[in-house]
């Protein structure tokens, strides 16, 4: 069959124009979708920008919450048992350990009807320690004699196997800023110590907030209670939180609440207590975001974080029972400054 001219026109496909169009078409919606795919992919990156932003925040925050939370808290590392009788009038005990013990702290020798409070003078050995005195709730001395024996002594027998613990808490456990303690807590360097992280051992914890552009962190400084060489000066492998910057309105990192401290008397001692910790932080991003080509900024305050072992020797110290406040450990006392 021959090809008539309207056959071999139908097979000719498209004209130049009609090309050019499609081609322009064609060029339009990749550019839109191209267009589209860029700014989705900006997006994700602002969003995983903010995620870890605010990972970061919330896991220094957190910890934050349950050291401050569990400051003040007194243990022992194990159960302790005495190994030797204990004769009244005698002022030393031998026990199975005295980890964690220390010079000034109040044990209570087998709890019960034969319980007996004291305040300990030293620690000898590690498995001894001598008593100062034999204390009642509302840490008065205990009398006992005809007429009183020296001021060093059990006013009760203790048979072996008795058990040896702690209670209470630290009045300072939450370190109380000038002029309630020297060398204390300060609006950028929160001092606490306790069994914090709740498994027996008590350490000394300072988190240092230094803000500054680009290079501000928070540091995390933990130790044993009873280190007895110096403390490192903040580091890098003390960082908890990096890119800190200043917070608004010159907030400071810590805030020590109620304002003023309450204080209550005990032993001849004034106590000042913590009661609240409000804590604001202000964060930067590692890297610019995307779309608007500027840091993005996170400020995240956590308000009235209470120390539930200083909240309740307080109201114990305040209600009169001071048997339960313990003191401060030299220890701790030496590296505060």
């Amino acid at each position: 069959m021959l090809d008539t001219p309207s056959t071999l026109r139908s097979d000719h496909g498209f004209s130049l124009p009609e090309l050019m169009i499609s081609v322009a078409l064609l060029l339009i919606i990749s550019a839109s979708v191209t267009s589209g795919l860029l700014q989705m992919t900006n997006s994700q990156k602002t969003i995983w920008n903010r995620t870890q932003l605010h990972a970061g925040v919330r896991s220094a925050t957190e910890l934050l919450q349950q050291e401050v939370g569990q400051a003040g808290r007194v243990t022992l590392p194990g159960t302790v048992t005495l190994t030797a009788p204990i004769v009244v009038n005698t002022n030393i005990a031998t026990v199975s350990s005295t980890l964690g013990m220390f010079a000034g702290e109040r044990i209570l020798i087998e709890p019960g009807s034969n319980e007996e409070t004291v305040q300990i003078a030293a620690v000898n050995s590690a498995t001894q320690f001598t008593i100062v005195r034999s204390v009642d709730s509302a840490d008065t001395t205990v009398q006992v004699g005809t007429p009183p024996v020296s001021a060093t002594w059990f006013v009760n027998a203790h048979p072996i196997g008795a058990k040896v613990r702690v209670s209470g808490g630290f009045a300072g456990g939450i370190v109380p800023p000038a002029p309630g303690f020297l060398n204390g807590s300060t609006p950028s360097v929160l001092k606490l110590y306790g069994d914090v992280n709740g498994d027996g051992n008590m350490v000394y914890v300072e988190y240092t907030c230094d803000p500054a552009p680009g290079t501000g962190n928070l540091y995390r400084n933990v130790m044993p209670f009873d280190q007895t060489t110096a403390k490192l000066p903040p580091d890098g492998t003390q960082v908890l939180l990096s890119s800190i910057q200043p917070n608004p309105n010159n907030t400071p990192c810590f805030t020590y609440m109620p304002n003023p401290l309450p204080v209550v008397t005990s032993s001849g001692i004034d106590n000042t207590y913590v009661l609240d910790v409000a804590i604001t932080l202000t964060v930067q991003t590692q890297t610019r975001d995307p779309i608007t080509n500027q840091f993005q900024l996170e400020t995240k305050a956590l308000l009235n974080v209470s120390p539930r072992n200083v909240f309740n020797v307080w109201q114990l110290a305040s209600s009169g029972i001071h048997a339960k406040v313990q003191p401060m450990p030299p220890t701790v006392a030496a590296l505060l400054p």
